[in-house]
């Protein structure tokens, strides 16, 4: 696991800083580089439909544990769960039984260990949701111009119920700087926010093996 380096600004500015070199790896895989180019078939992103409900599964569990607890509570927003629209979604790409690459199990396997610690929680469920209203909304766009998908197949990347983005952005940051974290929680939440982007390029990278691509692209 890559070390962080405090910065000692809002939870919210240095998670930024801290993940900021891992992000550019992620968002230079190999896998993403081919989809955005257009150049990936359509049982290709279907592999990474069957991967996310795998870690949403996981990760939406562990907030159902996590629910009263005072850190991790607030965050835990109905309108971000993801799971019925997965499920929605890989029944309109015709997929049967998901596939889980041993990566994805990895990942799994320490999402399930997040409901112990809300720091560890909070990091995965910043990583994965936040990435989900910015980044992902770019996949969600080249799915309908690409694949010409619209309404189940992408609903993944639906977010209209929590209304303005940006607006929830903020609001959502404003969360992170306004819990009561320890100086030791805090630590911790900024190194798994890096772990957990980790964990997203290893099945990243997994992925582009198993659709043929080469290795992640240099940043």
């Amino acid at each position: 696991m890559a070390a962080t380096t405090p910065i000692a600004g809002t939870l919210s500015a240095d998670l930024r800083q801290a993940t900021r070199a891992v992000h550019e790896q992620a968002h230079h895989s190999s896998y993403f580089a081919a989809l955005f180019d257009g150049g990936l078939p359509l049982d290709a992103y279907t592999l990474l439909a069957e991967q996310y409900v795998a870690i949403y599964t996981a990760l939406e569990a562990a907030g159902d544990v996590l629910a009263a607890d005072p850190l991790a509570g607030p965050f835990l927003i109905d309108e971000l769960r993801r799971v019925p629209a997965l499920h929605a979604d890989l029944d309109a790409l015709g997929g049967g039984v998901p596939r889980v690459l041993p990566a994805t199990a990895a990942y799994v396997a320490r999402l399930r260990e997040t409901a112990a610690d809300p720091a560890l929680f909070v990091a995965h469920h910043y990583v994965r949701y936040l990435g989900d209203l910015t980044g992902g909304q770019v996949v969600g766009k080249l799915l309908q111009r690409t694949y010409g998908i619209d309404g189940p197949g992408r609903l993944f990347y639906d977010f209209t119920a929590l209304g303005n983005p940006s607006t929830f952005r903020a609001r959502y940051r404003t969360l992170l700087d306004e819990a009561p974290w320890t100086p030791a929680q805090r630590e911790r939440l900024l190194a798994e926010a890096v772990h957990a982007f980790e964990l997203n390029i290893a099945v990243f990278t997994e992925m582009a093996q198993e659709v043929g691509l080469g290795q992640p692209l240099a940043s």
